[in-house]
């Protein structure tokens, strides 16, 4: 039989060899935290860049401006997008705030208590060929809200379209009278659909929403739109913080391919990303 010391000694090794244990297991939890963040904040950074050479739309001669988008996107690991766009209120409210210098004179728009229900039909008519879009009031009234507004004063007229990307994201981008991928209409409104359904603070999942025939706004960051939008013609690997507000008809997509097929212009051409070779006007862009 053990004697009450050799009992006393026992139990003292098997609670040191606990605790050993316990302390193992928060160091290795410790280590997948630490690299869990540095993985995260790699992603993000990554991602941040890659996106915002895709939407800025500078077509200025310096090397942020031309660098390639960052194809490899789609490697990151991805989360479930949301089934459908939630639902919203029969009514939204919606908010443009005056910021930067206007392209081209235009009014903000004057009605800003939407409606939430139905489509709106546009119709572009290019150099190249016809672009017919189908805007959404149920995933961005706001957004659609604004387009409208525009196109009815002939914001958009005469306008080019100053940026093709052909390599990793396939995207035409227009709305911005000057051509400089700088110009706005002087005012700027938040984000809507798909950025609207997820939290603030939780890392951006990756799933291709923006596929071929979407049309979404570019933007500078947060709180950013303006005129700009890009026309997608390839399924193009993005986070959801670009707003998606309509999609393009097939003799749209038709014509995106013909200008895509001709390629960039040699002058402007950065790996995939620059100018398009047959340049882009819109003739007019008519709603209904």
């Amino acid at each position: 039989m053990p004697t009450n010391e050799q009992r006393r000694a026992a139990a003292k090794r098997k609670l040191e060899r606990r605790l050993a244990r316990q302390a193992e297991r928060e160091r290795r939890r410790k280590q997948l935290t630490i690299a869990g963040s540095v993985l995260g904040v790699v992603v993000a950074v990554a991602a941040g860049v890659g996106i915002y050479y895709l939407t800025r739309g500078d077509d200025s001669k310096n090397t942020a401006a031309t660098q390639t988008p960052d194809a490899s996107l789609s490697s990151t690991p991805q989360a479930a997008p949301p089934a459908a766009p939630v639902a919203k209120a029969a009514n939204v409210t919606c908010t443009y705030r005056d910021g930067g210098e206007a392209a081209k004179p235009v009014q903000k728009p004057s009605q800003t208590e939407v409606g939430t229900q139905g489509q709106v039909a546009v119709t572009i008519d290019t150099n190249q060929g016809p672009i017919g879009l189908t805007l959404d009031n149920g995933e961005s009234p706001c957004t659609v809200n604004s387009f409208v507004s525009l196109a009815n004063q002939h914001y958009f007229d005469g306008t080019p379209c100053h940026r093709l990307t052909t390599e990793g994201i396939k995207v035409l981008q227009c709305g911005d009278p000057s051509g400089t991928g700088r110009g706005g209409p002087g005012y700027a409104f938040d984000n809507e659909y798909p950025t609207d359904q997820y939290p603030q603070d939780a890392p951006k999942p990756q799933p291709v929403l923006y596929k071929r025939g979407v049309v979404a706004m570019a933007n500078a960051g947060p709180g950013t739109n303006g005129s700009q939008f890009f026309l997608v013609y390839g399924d193009s690997p993005l986070p959801p913080n670009y707003t998606i507000f309509g999609t393009i008809d097939d003799a749209g997509l038709q014509t995106l391919d013909k200008i895509a097929g001709a390629g960039l212009d040699d002058a402007d051409q950065a790996a995939g990303d620059g100018k398009p070779k047959n340049p882009v006007t819109f003739d007019s862009v008519r709603v209904g």
